[in-house]
């Protein structure tokens, strides 16, 4: 059963028609990539499952609940946590600072010493960073806080918005590594993301936005074997 489903969704800012008709569903306990090229629309589809942006058509359904019209907070207190894209952080407050701000749920609160024990145990360089102040890490361990901030809220399924923005290569690698890791310890995660070569070899499932609309699903292996998706985002022929 899909844990979340985007059913046909059309999205505007303003006159400006930004989604067409998307639709692609989250099965739980895996990962699912949403690919494409920048400004492809994949931010904006983010944005609408979170309750930051409402469709103009369409429905989304989490739990098989209909939450399209939803309040973003009670979207959070169900389990969806949004990681977005720039890791918008606290900078001028500490790491646990940081972790803490997050946990305002009521799931988060209660159990916020054992996930912040996991979290340093999945991140050791934030426990030994933990009173350093936020926007003095490094791009990638400022990236581990953001996933981290994400977890904190126990959510049943993790948004995350190009993670790999702006990081190194070994960092880009590092960052989907944790990815990896996080899916085999049992989170949904749906990615957004435009290193697709590396999003699709960890994807179980995958979908190509093209200009706002989905053009292509598969697995993940299907699609990086597809012609035209080596042609267009792998630099294949």
């Amino acid at each position: 059963m899909s844990l979340l489903k985007v059913d046909e969704i059309d999205v505007f800012y303003g006159d400006a028609q930004a989604l067409w008709g998307v639709s692609f569903e989250v099965e739980g306990g895996t990962v699912t990539s949403i690919v494409g090229a920048n400004g492809a629309g994949k931010t904006t589809i983010m944005k609408t499952i979170s309750g930051l942006l409402i469709p103009k058509s369409g429905r989304i359904l989490f739990k098989d609940r209909d939450i399209t019209r939803e309040e973003p907070y009670k979207r959070v207190e169900m389990g969806i946590a949004h990681v977005p894209e720039g890791r918008q952080l606290f900078p001028r407050l500490t790491v646990m600072e940081n972790l803490r701000a997050a946990a305002y749920t009521k799931r988060a609160r209660s159990k916020f010493q054992d996930t912040l024990e996991e979290l340093f145990n999945l991140f050791p360089i934030l426990r030994e960073r933990k009173n350093q102040l936020a926007g003095t890490l490094s791009g990638g361990e400022q990236q581990m806080l953001a996933i981290a901030r994400g977890l904190v809220l126990r959510p049943e399924i993790l948004m995350l918005d190009e993670p790999s923005l702006g990081l190194a290569p070994k960092l880009v690698i590092m960052t989907l590594d944790l990815i990896r890791k996080l899916k085999n310890q049992g989170y949904t995660i749906l990615l957004v993301e435009q290193n697709v070569y590396q999003a699709l070899k960890l994807s179980d499932k995958a979908y190509v936005l093209e200009t706002g609309k989905i053009v292509k699903q598969g697995t993940g292996s299907e699609l990086l074997k597809d012609e035209d998706v080596k042609r267009a985002y792998l630099g294949l022929t």
